[in-house]
This record gives C-alpha cells, sequence and structure tokens, in this order.
C-alpha cells in the first residue's frame, strides 16, 4: 500500500501503484481542487505541485510519489485565509467558471516558486499547458503578476 505526503498530512493510500493520482486525491482524500478535465493530460485542470514542480495529477501514477511531497490548492490557503496567490486571483476576478483556475494557480505557483519576478513571456510560457475556456485569460495573468509584485506591462497587453 503506497504512502502518500499531501499538503503536509501523510497517509496510506488503499489503491493500486498505477492508479493516477488525480483520483486518489478526489476520492480518498476529499481534496476537490484539482479537476477531472480530459485525463488525456492536455488541459491543466488537474495541475499539482510535486517538489516545486508544476505536474499533471491525472497522468501521475501514485506509485512514483513515495516520500515526495505534494501540494494542492487546498495546501496553499484556505477560503477564510487564502495564500498570497490565491488573494491574486480573487483580487483580479481571475475565475468565471472556475473550472481551470486550481490548476492554473499550481502551475503559476510553481512558476513563482523557480522564478519569484518572471517576465510576461516566461508567466504565458508557463501557464501554456493550461486552458482556460471561459477565456480569463488576461486576468489570470494580471493576478500571476500581482502575485509576483510586478507592474502591468506596457504594451497594452492588460485587461
Amino acid at each position: 500500500m503506497p504512502t502518500l505526503t499531501v499538503n503536509g498530512r501523510t497517509q496510506a493510500v488503499a489503491a493500486e501503484p498505477e492508479t493516477p493520482l488525480l483520483y486518489v486525491l478526489r476520492d480518498e482524500w476529499g481534496l476537490n481542487g484539482a479537476k477531472f478535465g480530459c485525463g488525456l493530460g492536455q488541459c491543466g485542470a488537474c495541475t499539482v505541485e510535486v517538489e516545486g514542480r508544476a505536474i499533471l495529477s491525472c497522468l501521475t501514477p501514485i506509485g512514483v510519489l513515495e516520500g515526495r511531497p505534494v501540494t494542492t490548492v487546498e495546501g496553499l490557503g484556505s477560503p477564510e485565509n487564502p495564500g498570497p496567490l490565491q488573494a491574486a486571483f480573487i483580487a483580479e476576478n481571475a475565475a468565471q467558471c472556475g473550472y481551470c483556475i486550481a490548476g492554473m494557480i499550481m502551475r503559476a505557483h510553481a512558476l513563482l516558486r523557480s522564478v519569484p519576478h518572471p517576465s510576461e513571456a516566461e508567466i504565458r510560457a508557463a501557464l501554456r499547458f493550461n486552458l482556460c475556456r471561459c477565456g480569463t485569460h488576461m486576468r489570470i495573468l494580471a493576478a500571476v503578476r500581482r502575485a509576483a509584485g510586478l507592474e502591468p506591462p506596457t504594451t497594452g497587453a492588460t485587461p
């Protein structure tokens, strides 16, 4: 039985090692931030962080995660006390339907951990793996810039 550490909590998981992390997060741990979007690693709705890197939980088997800390959007803050990145997304009204937002936040979190003050091009490159069907892309970019303490770009690309 694999043992996982998610958001600082360690627990044995009654699932086969090849079970995708997404299913364990949602079905066993009740962490519903990561969403099932496509199941093929093409949309980014299931993005979580492992050892500072954004990964697709729909494609990652739990067997490769033993001893590696996993962080989900729930591990960044709560509705009552959102983390800085979550607060930036709220301030910028970056969510419309909200389905993609947890994955966007986790991908942005991994970026900001490695590049605290990214350029506009670095932000866009990091988020290119995540899809938003509502079209709040400009607000999402603004939220990441806000969380990084960056000024809006002067090229007219701001919302």
